[in-house]
């Protein structure tokens, strides 16, 4: 109902935002529909000094009314809606103000600043045209009205969204840049505290004048983070097993509570542990106050839990389960069909002179015991002499890789890798630097379409900067990905220094270790294992292993 009084009065509908009760009686041509607009729901009820607040734009815009003696007649706000990510045609706002414009609903709309209609160079200023070409004046609190009367006007309408565009494309670019500086300082840039961590503060300042934190070990929970990286780098145990253990041995959470395996698995996941701060796709250099857990232990289970998921089912190499009494298990196959070799065992019931079972255990083909398909290889293989020639060729390798002078090699494996990769950084800056000056031509031949100097039109041109901003973001990315590549080849001779201490630790332990551990260690090894008959073995390396022993020149 309208109201009968003189003075407006104010009511929320969720469908169409803020709205006005009016007078009965309206001055023809000063019905205003305002739209206000933040990108981020946390400026929803921010500072009221801060203009980009939902309630500042209202409080403005009302007064602007006022003082041109303009009626209210309805209020839009949008959201957490960026106007430069966002199109139109996307936004429920900026539909409903179109259909109102056709409907002749209100003759003026009324915004705090214009880029709250949007910011989005090759949209936002048609937009406009558009309003304006079916009769509704678009003015701005802060900045006038906008006009299309000749192509000035249409060229200063096109460059005021461009300058908008431009600067939001800046404010992003400059938040990340600094999240990705803070991260690369060795900063947290906030989130949730790892389990492992207490937060503490830095004696630093944000923007906001709030005091920031940085992340400190926490040397209880710490304790176990390292506990199950243990479990799962020397004896295999996945993040079912891992929470056995934990739970029958009395650890909790930070709650207080028993720990779940989804937890678990984010745990060995999480790259913190060996002190790398994320930010987006940036990392930090190591952070030595910040590691729990050696870089080697860490990329070890890494390869463990990767070679385990279901997508490598028919050719992980890493056992399943590190129980029973066998070296191979899961990474053993039949030379002849292909078909995984299981365990199983027989003579159950038959028992020696003291009384002891005699039990054979094989490793049989399943195309024979299970699908009764046709194969040409054995029904199965004695485990202990199978075990023999695994053993046998194990201690081989680490043997030979305990005899080699580790340092000249590396380093000279490392200056090799180093230069071609610089070669390619370089092909590929050349390329985005071209990629990008004949993006920035397209975009000038826009403004040059708006006065009418150019034979396209902004329309024709539209997909081609598409385009070139694809072909453009592409080289950038493809190129900062060589740029890590670059820094992780940088720290090669660590990572393979790295790589002679986790074989050197393998030798230490391999002859006294129990038959779970023994059992990682082939994994770590041996990618496959092929069974022929009379016991004819192919083995395959793990491809790190060998790229390794290819590195250090070891004949096997």
């Amino acid at each position: 109902m309208r109201n009968t009084s003189t003075v407006p009065s104010y009511s929320f509908d969720k469908e169409t935002g803020w709205r006005l009760d009016l007078p009965t009686s309206i001055v023809p041509g000063t019905r205003v529909l305002c739209l206000y607009r933040v990108s981020t729901t946390k400026q929803l009820y921010h500072d009221m000094n801060d203009e980009a607040d939902i309630p500042m734009q209202r409080l403005r815009c009302r007064e602007f009314a006022q003082q041109n003696g303009w009626t209210i007649v309805c209020e839009l706000q949008e959201e957490g809606i960026s106007g430069h990510k966002v199109r139109a045609e996307n936004r429920d706002k900026i539909q409903m103000i179109k259909d109102y414009a056709v409907k002749q609903k209100f003759d003026i709309l009324l915004v705090f600043m214009f880029d709250r209609i949007g910011r989005i160079a090759d949209e936002t200023p048609f937009v406009v045209e558009w309003l304006i070409s079916h009769g509704i004046r678009v003015w701005a609190s802060q900045e006038g009205e906008q006009r299309i009367d000749n192509h000035t006007d249409r060229l200063m309408n096109y460059i005021r969204f461009w300058q908008a565009d431009g600067e939001s494309q800046k404010t992003s670019i400059r938040t990340a840049n600094s999240m990705h500086i803070l991260t690369e300082q060795g900063y947290f840039t906030g989130g949730t505290r790892p389990y492992g961590y207490d937060l503490v503060k830095s004696g630093r300042m944000n923007k906001k004048k709030q005091e920031v934190h940085d992340l400190a070990i926490n040397e209880d929970e710490a304790a176990q983070i390292r506990l199950m990286f243990h479990l799962a780098y020397t004896y295999g145990y996945g993040a079912q097993s891992i929470v056995n253990h934990m739970n029958a041995n009395g650890y909790k959470n930070r709650s207080g509570k028993n720990w779940h395996p989804s937890t678990v698995q984010a745990i060995l996941r999480n790259k913190t542990y060996t002190g790398i701060l994320k930010s987006g796709d940036t990392f930090s250099p190591v952070q030595d106050q910040l590691c729990i857990v050696e870089k080697n232990v860490f990329d070890s289970v890494q390869d463990m839990l990767e070679v385990r998921s279901r997508r490598y089912q028919q050719t992980r190499s890493a056992p399943l389960n590190t129980r029973g009494s066998s070296l191979l298990a899961g990474n053993i196959f039949c030379g002849h069909c292909g078909a995984r070799l299981c365990i199983t065992t027989s003579g159950k019931g038959r028992r020696r002179a003291d009384g002891t079972d005699i039990v054979r255990t094989r490793y049989c083909c399943q195309t024979k015991t299970r699908t009764h398909g046709e194969c040409g290889g054995q029904t199965g293989y004695t485990v202990h002499k199978v075990d023999e020639i695994i053993d046998t060729f194990v201690r081989s390798v680490l043997e030979k890789v305990r005899a080699v002078d580790r340092t000249e090699i590396v380093e000279a494996q490392n200056k090799i890798d180093i230069e071609s990769k610089k070669q390619h950084i370089r092909e590929l800056r050349r390329d985005a630097e071209k990629a990008e000056s004949e993006l920035q031509k397209l975009q000038s031949e826009i403004i040059r379409s708006l006065t009418g100097e150019s034979a396209f039109t902004p329309q024709m041109l539209r997909p081609a900067i598409d385009a070139q901003e694809r072909k453009f973001a592409d080289l950038m990315q493809t190129l900062h990905a060589a740029e890590e590549d670059m820094h992780d080849s940088e720290n090669n001779l660590l990572a393979l220094t790295e790589r002679f201490d986790d074989v050197l630790h393998w030798a230490a332990m391999y002859n006294n270790a129990d038959m779970a551990a023994k059992k990682m260690i082939v994994s770590r090894i041996i990618e496959r294992v092929d069974m022929f008959r009379d016991y004819e073995i192919r083995i395959t390396l793990n491809i790190s292993i060998e790229q390794f022993l290819n590195t250090i020149d070891c004949d096997l």
